[in-house]
């Protein structure tokens, strides 16, 4: 696990603003390991990621004068992160659209499992079972549970109903459970 971040001090902010590199560098180094788990999450695969990064943080230091100082700068940065992650996602998808792969469609009538297989499964494994729900299940999942987003939040940024993010929400954790009993029984002996 990485090390906790250090808060961004004005000084920092206002060096980055004059446009001193070594100061960019310095935010960079500060911010870019976290940001770049951010975009993990919610892109389709490492290089969509890391590209997404790269436009966060040309988003942070030409909009260093919206920051108003109101909270730490470091939430500011992070919903910038998941606003620029979920447009390379969408940008993804109309890339390579896929026919006849309704993410409603994929989860339906789920079984679900026992609850004490989820709290079993170590975090590396759980990242694993969270990039094979569909897309739109893990953004949704990721909003809500990871990054705190209430679903009336999740419908105004994705531009659904919040009906859609709630029920997004329940099929992605029946098919995260589904995955989860399959995976257990296969390791039984």
């Amino acid at each position: 696990m990485p090390p906790p971040i250090a808060p961004v001090d004005e000084a920092l902010l206002a060096a980055c603003r004059r446009g001193e590199s070594a100061a960019q560098y310095q935010l960079y180094q500060r911010l870019a390991y976290r940001l770049l788990g951010v975009c993990l999450r919610y892109c389709p695969n490492r290089a969509e990621a890391e590209d997404a990064l790269q436009n966060t943080f040309v988003k942070i230091f030409t909009r260093l004068d919206q920051y108003r100082g109101q909270g730490p700068f470091e939430a500011w940065a992070r919903r910038i992160a998941v606003t620029t992650a979920l447009h390379a996602v969408e940008q993804h998808r109309l890339r390579h659209p896929t026919p006849g792969t309704d993410p409603d469609d994929l989860a339906a009538d789920l079984p679900s499992a026992e609850p004490s297989a989820l709290e079993s499964l170590a975090a590396e494994d759980l990242l694993a079972l969270l990039n094979t729900l569909p897309p739109g299940y893990r953004t949704v999942l990721n909003l809500y549970a990871v990054e705190g987003y209430s679903h009336q939040e999740i419908a105004e940024l994705l531009g659904i109903a919040e009906g859609t993010s709630k029920s997004q929400l329940a099929r992605a954790r029946r098919l995260l459970e589904s995955r989860l009993a399959t995976q257990h029984y296969q390791q039984l002996p």
